[in-house]
């Protein structure tokens, strides 16, 4: 059953999942609860909350240029071509100055995703469908997948989801799963026309909702969270995909 947003929040407006493909092309974003992410995916709830326990064992973001230590992730490759899933040697994550002005222009080394993760039959199923996801808008195509694990804490009183503020990514298509809030208050998403000033704001509550965002068409963000008990975090999975190869192959 979707999770109903306290009154201080702002619950996203739900994309029918009929309407998923007009969404992305009219406006460049859509939101699905996750009986629809399910119900498009082929997958079920419990398969996708089975993971949830592996966001607890990821290790500090040692990079994160404003001396925080709030951030905590994981970061594995994957190529999808139609049915084929390929996972791609570990490699580091790269993305220039002109998306990131705060990290990019340099090679980042995370740990990979647990294997028991990586090579599951559900995770695949889950990215053979973004990738039909992005090939109904951008053409039919081999897609190249960088997936992230994000854990933000409130440890230290103030944790940044995204601490480059509203941006691109450089990509085709960003996927941004809620996984999971605790005890936080905060972490509003908000996406903006990238050639305008519409925009929309609202926050993910629901575990296993997805922000699916056109990058070349919308900007995004989300706010810093603060804790409301000792132990808040926001966990996330973002998932990008590109045409062509990954970031960073010619830099």
């Amino acid at each position: 059953m979707p999770v109903t947003p306290p009154r201080d929040k702002l619950a996203p407006v739900l994309t029918p999942s009929t309407e998923l493909q007009a969404a992305l092309q009219s406006s460049g974003f859509a939101v699905l609860g996750a009986a629809d992410v399910c119900a498009l995916s082929g997958l079920e709830l419990a398969s996708m909350h089975a993971w949830t326990p592996l966001w607890s064992q990821l290790p500090p973001d040692a990079y994160l240029r404003d001396g925080g230590r709030y951030r905590h992730r994981r970061h594995s490759c994957f190529v999808v071509d139609g049915a084929s899933v390929t996972q791609a040697a570990h490699r580091a994550h790269w993305q220039p100055v002109e998306y990131n002005a705060l990290h990019g222009g340099m090679q980042r080394h995370f740990e990979p995703m647990d294997a028991s993760l990586a090579h599951s039959a559900s995770w695949q199923a889950l990215l053979r469908w973004l990738s039909s996801v992005c090939s109904c808008i951008k053409g039919q195509q081999a897609w190249f997948m960088e997936a992230h694990q994000f854990r933000i804490d409130t440890a230290d009183g103030i944790g940044r989801p995204t601490p480059e503020g509203a941006h691109r990514d450089g990509v085709d298509l960003v996927a941004v799963f809620l996984v999971a809030r605790h005890a936080i208050k905060g972490g509003e998403t908000r996406v903006f026309d990238a050639q305008g000033p519409q925009g929309q704001r609202f926050t993910l509550t629901e575990p296993w909702s997805v922000l699916l965002l056109d990058d070349e068409r919308v900007i995004h963000e989300s706010t810093p969270i603060q804790p409301l008990e000792t132990g808040g975090y926001r966990d996330t999975l973002v998932v990008t995909l590109s045409a062509g190869g990954f970031q960073g192959d010619a830099a």
